[in-house]
């Protein structure tokens, strides 16, 4: 724990958050555990974290779509809004992309407070709980991830590869969209346990099951669509041979080493389509309305709650997958 001042608000724009909820995700482990994702390295000290909520404190003139007061959801990314690829419609690729947690660019809201722009800022005031708007930010990948699966049918197989909180967070989206043939291959049989519970129609734990055999007895011609969000080569490679030609490869897991093999050989034969995952784009307002409406139960995979005192108890079981943790939630 560290002290520090708190933010004040500085431009018109800006809105003064006392955070209210925050959840651990496995990019905050990364830099926990390793100091560094791909090129991006800590300098410590630095405080991570980029899913949360919180209550506007402090609005600054030019606010107009929040007011002291309001529970509000957080986009953590802060995008300049006149580089061209903010003007193509993909903010989540700004060349000037400034994210909370993120080495070099913003300070984490692993903190009572924080500055952010007041577009970042998405009002929930008696629509959500804390911790179902923290919980937003995970869901909007998962949301995202199947939007850019390309079309997805009711008729459409589907294999996720990683029942953390991001590949929880797609099969809850998949789940809410009326898909039932899913397939979850997870080493860990608690959270094997947990896709069950939330929608995935077979399990398959690839350190006892051969993947790909236990795929073809579930789906003959093999799958349209898989979402690797495991971040393991060795959930890559598998994705190969469970794709059925012409299928899709969904990359939203981060490997640890930032690279990735393949076999070319069986990609070309097959035609296989890759597709990457940046975060999110445009999927804040959606993500929200399906938690709204019913559709989505994002507390079913929460475990654990924590105060802020206790954070680095929070990384610690987070980090080595101990006590059945899957989403860890820090409370203030």
């Amino acid at each position: 724990m560290t002290s520090v001042p708190v933010p004040v608000v500085v431009k018109d724009d800006e809105v003064k958050i006392k955070v209210t909820s925050i959840g651990v995700c496995g990019s905050d482990i990364h830099y926990y555990s390793e100091g560094k994702i791909g090129t991006q390295v800590v300098e410590y000290p630095f405080a991570v974290g980029h899913e949360c909520s919180g209550i506007i404190e402090e609005a600054g003139p030019a606010v107009t779509n929040v007011k002291a007061g309001d529970l509000v959801v957080v986009d953590p990314a802060v995008h300049c809004g006149h580089c061209d690829q903010c003007l193509a419609g993909r903010p989540h690729t700004c060349r000037n992309n400034r994210f909370l947690g993120c080495p070099g660019q913003l300070e984490g809201c692993l903190s009572e407070y924080i500055v952010m722009p007041s577009f970042t800022c998405f009002p929930v005031t008696g629509k959500l709980n804390p911790v179902q708007a923290a919980l937003i930010e995970p869901f909007t990948i998962g949301v995202y991830s199947v939007k850019q699966a390309g079309t997805v049918t009711a008729n459409t197989s589907a294999l996720l590869f990683g029942a953390g909180p991001i590949g929880l967070s797609i099969l809850i989206k998949l789940a809410a969209d009326g898909i039932t043939n899913i397939g979850m291959v997870e080493p860990l049989d608690y959270r094997l346990k947990k896709a069950g519970e939330i929608g995935a129609r077979y399990l398959i734990n690839p350190n006892t099951e051969d993947v790909e055999q236990m795929v073809k007895e579930q789906e003959e011609l093999l799958v349209d669509v898989v979402f690797e969000a495991s971040g393991e080569q060795d959930a890559v490679t598998n994705a190969v041979k469970a794709l059925k030609p012409g299928g899709r490869l969904v990359l939203v897991g981060i490997p640890p080493a930032a690279q990735y093999t393949f076999d070319m050989d069986l990609m070309r034969r097959k035609e296989l389509t890759v597709i990457n995952v940046r975060r999110q784009n445009h999927c804040v307002q959606e993500a929200i309305d399906m938690v709204v409406s019913g559709k989505a139960d994002l507390e079913k995979m929460v475990t654990h709650h924590f105060s802020l005192e206790e954070s680095a108890t929070a990384f610690d079981i987070v980090a080595g997958y101990k006590d059945g943790a899957i989403k860890a939630m820090i409370d203030l």
